[in-house]
């Protein structure tokens, strides 16, 4: 009677290693996609929660703070939102006058369809670079 060993050949081994690699790479893929919406939806958040805080500190002042940081000291908002993931910030500005501002971040998703809901207009200007989330009441 023969022995048979039992087990797989080198080509085998290799083989499965490499559609082991291929299926971690497509999820890895996946899951960086899946963190840089993660990270655009939380800024959206974060404009919208400072954009409440705007219209609120108008409604008791009468006019739009200066800074951001007058929301925070004013109590209309606890602390200024960070930008997740990078070291773009909230870019709050006031134009003359007083009676409106622009708020817009950077977001990584060039085609989130938030984008498309530009009030103001004011993509590429006043600060805004390309892609940007500008609103304006």
């Amino acid at each position: 009677m023969l022995k048979t060993k039992r087990g797989f050949t080198l080509i085998e081994l290799l083989v499965v290693i490499a559609i082991i690699g291929i299926l971690s790479s497509v999820v890895l893929a996946s899951l960086n996609t899946a963190r840089q919406k993660a990270r655009d939806a939380r800024r959206i958040a974060d404009i919208k929660q400072i954009q409440t805080a705007l219209e609120l500190y108008f409604d008791s002042e009468g006019n739009y703070p200066s800074g951001l940081t007058d929301l925070v000291t004013s109590n209309f908002i606890p602390a200024v939102p960070d930008s997740p993931g990078t070291t773009n910030e909230y870019v709050y500005t006031v134009p003359s006058g007083g009676a409106d501002y622009v708020l817009s971040v950077t977001l990584e998703d060039a085609g989130h369809t938030a984008l498309s809901g530009d009030l103001d207009g004011t993509v590429l200007t006043i600060g805004c670079n390309d892609p940007v989330y500008c609103v304006k009441p």
